[in-house]
């Protein structure tokens, strides 16, 4: 036999033993149906796009054993119930953002995003290596979920207003859209904060029901039409200066299912989180562009109002530690997380930024 066969047989060889192996595990794994609600719209390619993704990926890493039907919001439960159908086992699992939730307790903002926080690398440094994760998951025992992070917004706008943000006298009494904790800081300014789900807020900006409302960015905004219906654009979007949503699964959901499964899902999840990131990035500055061109009136808040908003965080975070043992926890952790974070990139990639940004300003790049 000439060295050629002997290679080629010895290929064929191994690609046989593949081939044996893989249906032998295919015929040993059980076949998994979950159901998993989002509390997103089907027409947010990116926010309900991010599910489709996972469920996808989910599948395709089990030999599509593992299948997981998604449901928009409403289909099953409103937008803002997903992590109670979680919960209570309507569902095994849910897309949603943690703060939607900070009804049940303050805690619960930290998995999406908290005024003056992390941006989105920081966030998932955090997550990932700074011990975030673990420290949630702890929490989230009380709720009988655990949770995992599925996909990332990166830093969003403040938001669409009917009126001009000049002062802080503009903000009193302006009925606004917005999520999680930072509706807490806005009322100690005057603001009357209201929880809107998504597919909502169109229709109440348009009837006057609400003055201004906040929700991601360019891409997803101009999408929801906010541009018709007011006229002011601001940022920084300082309560998220990066959004993080999370996959809640139900306890007993995830323990029931073979390691191989729970190992595909943190896969899936962790490619959709860079997936959505890359999505929201490539999509923006487009986005953004033809807002403005179409008559969108885009401003930076006034420094004096974001100076107010940070010492109303501050004074807010104080007052919930001292009342909450929890949420103290997790802030103390992660506020010493934020402290080295900031810092570092005050050397790094901030200083860079800034450069790039002053080059852009002046119209040489």
């Amino acid at each position: 036999m000439n060295r050629r066969s002997v290679v080629r047989n010895a290929g064929l060889g191994a690609v046989a033993a593949t081939a044996l192996a893989a249906p032998a595990i295919a015929q040993g794994a059980p076949e998994v149906r979950w159901r998993m609600t989002s509390s997103f719209p089907k027409s947010l390619d990116t926010l309900y796009g991010a599910g489709e993704h996972f469920v996808r990926r989910v599948a395709q890493l089990t030999d599509n054993k593992f299948q997981i039907r998604l449901f928009a919001a409403g289909e099953i439960v409103p937008a803002l119930q997903a992590l109670d159908a979680t919960q209570n086992g309507t569902v095994e699992c849910s897309h949603t953002a943690s703060y939607y939730y900070v009804g049940k307790d303050p805690t619960f903002a930290f998995d999406t995003a908290v005024p003056f926080g992390l941006n989105t690398r920081q966030h998932n440094a955090w997550v990932y290596h700074g011990g975030g994760l673990e420290l949630m998951r702890e929490f989230y025992k009380a709720y009988d979920v655990t949770a995992y992070l599925l996909s990332h917004t990166g830093a969003q706008m403040g938001g669409w207003y009917r009126k001009e943000i000049r002062n802080l006298d503009d903000l009193k009494g302006l009925k606004m859209r917005i999520g999680g904790f930072a509706g807490q800081v806005l009322t100690k300014l005057g603001v009357v904060p209201q929880q809107i789900a998504g597919g909502d807020i169109y229709s109440a900006l348009e009837k006057g029901t609400i003055d201004a409302a906040e929700w991601v960015g360019p891409y997803d905004d101009q999408k929801l039409g906010f541009n018709k219906v007011a006229p002011f654009y601001y940022y920084p979007g300082w309560w998220e200066g990066g959004a993080a949503l999370s996959l809640f699964v139900n306890q007993k959901a995830i323990d029931a299912l073979p390691e191989v499964y729970r190992n595909a899902i943190e896969a899936a999840a962790g490619e959709v989180v860079a997936w959505s990131v890359a999505k929201y990035d490539a999509q923006n500055p487009r986005a953004l562009r033809e807002l403005v061109a179409s008559g969108t009136r885009l401003a930076p808040f006034p420094q004096p109002v974001l100076e107010a908003c940070f010492n109303a965080a501050q004074e807010l975070y104080t007052e919930t530690a001292a009342a909450n043992p929890r949420f103290k926890r997790v802030l103390d952790h992660y506020m010493a997380f934020r402290r080295e974070q900031v810092l570092w990139s005050r050397v790094a990639e901030g200083s860079f930024d800034t450069f790039m940004a002053r080059l852009s300003a002046n119209n040489r790049i």
